[in-house]
């Protein structure tokens, strides 16, 4: 019996699991799936729990059991992973080791508050972040406390796990305080080490503007060195001051350590990765998906959906003893709550910014990108539901109403220099 491996049972990993156990053999290969949590968590959840947004009350709210979201043909391991001996193809785990003919990495990413002087000790003070669970939730009763003064969002350094998450919490902040009442007694703030309030300057700029009519400022080109949780107040390298009452932060980011500490990392956890096969560099038979490579694309949901696609193509093929010559564009898309029952969206990849457009049908969309509206509003609430029952099962429709690539189809390409080759891999 041959084996296949999955590190990770997020996004990436489920999906991939799934994807594999249905087009191979039971009979020909094995497919183990390897996570120290039994709970699967819907993390785009963790931004609107601390609002308590439309449904997002508790931790239940965006999590079920990893053993029901994965086919019933894979074995699901809970386990702390210790080593990847890519030798003698072996993961080993507390567990126990599994040896595997083919390893797939969706390990993701994680934060270390630890790396920025005085964030740490400014923990469940006036200092929090939503990128765990008990994060997300410590931050819920912050807000439900705080009644006024200067709320700083801050991102310490690039890159972070959805880059869009920071313009979407003050957005969100901003109507939070509106529905209750206080939104004149609160400054909120979003300070950032790019140059502005997203990576792609078009998204960029639209993301600005709603910004400055919401009364919301960004303050660029911040490299966080310090946090003086007691003062309240955060110092960038450069010695540039500001205050706080409270301080929302994206710690440093990095990949998972037994990544680096098996020698597959680049010096950061992240995986050297072949940006279009997505195989790990260096490395014949392993794959490398989600949030815990080193490509240039958002560290999203969408991009490990997009991506197990391209690499479970690519895999079977090697299996089959043909060259992986599917290729993955970089392809990330997202919905962006903007607040009073509206959302953006926006859809791009490593060449092509996001453009104003319809999506995914030209002209009927019905989503607007790049836009604020209703129903791209209601299609941010479905996207629990269809994350839960047909992104993670792998039911979705493909081409040609989703595809795992970027197309030009419905978007303004006039507005790119050379439209055509961003659309191209």
């Amino acid at each position: 019996m041959k084996q296949i491996v999955i590190l990770g049972a997020g996004a990436g990993g489920t999906m991939s699991a799934n994807h594999l156990r249905r087009k191979l053999s039971p009979q020909e290969w094995n497919i183990t799936v390897i996570d120290r949590n039994s709970l699967h968590y819907y993390q785009p959840g963790f931004l609107f729990l601390p609002f308590r947004f439309k449904g997002y009350q508790e931790l239940s709210d965006v999590s079920k059991p990893t053993r029901r979201l994965i086919d019933n043909g894979v074995d699901v391991v809970n386990a702390e992973i210790t080593e990847v001996d890519t030798k003698n193809n072996v993961v080993k785990t507390r567990a126990g080791n599994f040896h595997y003919d083919w390893l797939v990495s969706s390990l993701g990413c994680r934060i270390i508050p630890d790396q920025i002087d005085g964030m740490r000790e400014g923990y469940e003070q006036n200092v929090f972040d939503f990128y765990t669970p008990d994060g997300a939730i410590k931050l819920q009763r912050a807000l439900d406390r705080f009644d006024g003064g200067k709320l700083v969002f801050n991102i310490a350094e690039m890159p972070i796990k959805c880059p869009v998450a920071p313009i979407e919490f003050v957005f969100l902040a901003d109507y939070y305080f509106h529905t209750k009442g206080i939104r004149n007694k609160v400054e909120i703030e979003l300070v950032t080490p790019l140059t502005g309030a997203f990576t792609k300057p078009i998204a960029s700029k639209v993301f600005s503007e709603i910004a400055k009519e919401k009364g919301i400022k960004i303050t660029t080109d911040f490299s966080l060195g310090y946090v003086d949780h007691v003062n309240k107040k955060i110092r960038s390298y450069t010695k540039q001051e500001l205050d706080y009452d409270l301080l929302v932060a994206i710690a440093p980011t990095e990949g998972a350590e037994v990544i680096e500490e098996s020698g597959l990392g680049n010096g950061a956890g992240y995986i050297r990765t072949d940006k279009h096969t997505l195989k790990a560099t260096g490395h014949n038979n392993i794959y490398s998906i989600g949030d815990g490579t080193d490509l240039p694309t958002s560290k999203a949901g969408s991009v490990a959906h997009f991506e197990s696609e391209v690499m479970a193509k690519n895999l079977l093929n090697e299996i089959k003893g043909k060259e992986p010559k599917a290729r993955f564009d970089g392809h990330s898309n997202c919905f962006i709550e903007s607040g009073f029952n509206k959302a953006l969206l926006i859809d791009f990849n490593y060449k092509a910014e996001p453009l104003p457009g319809k999506f995914p049908l030209p002209v009927v969309g019905p989503f607007s990108l790049l836009k604020e509206t209703s129903i791209n509003h209601q299609g941010k609430l479905a996207f629990r539901w269809a994350y839960w029952n047909q992104i993670l099962t792998c039911k979705l429709p493909g081409e040609p109403i989703m595809t795992n690539y970027c197309s030009p189809t419905g978007k303004k390409v006039s507005m790119l220099k050379d439209g055509k080759a961003a659309f191209e891999i």
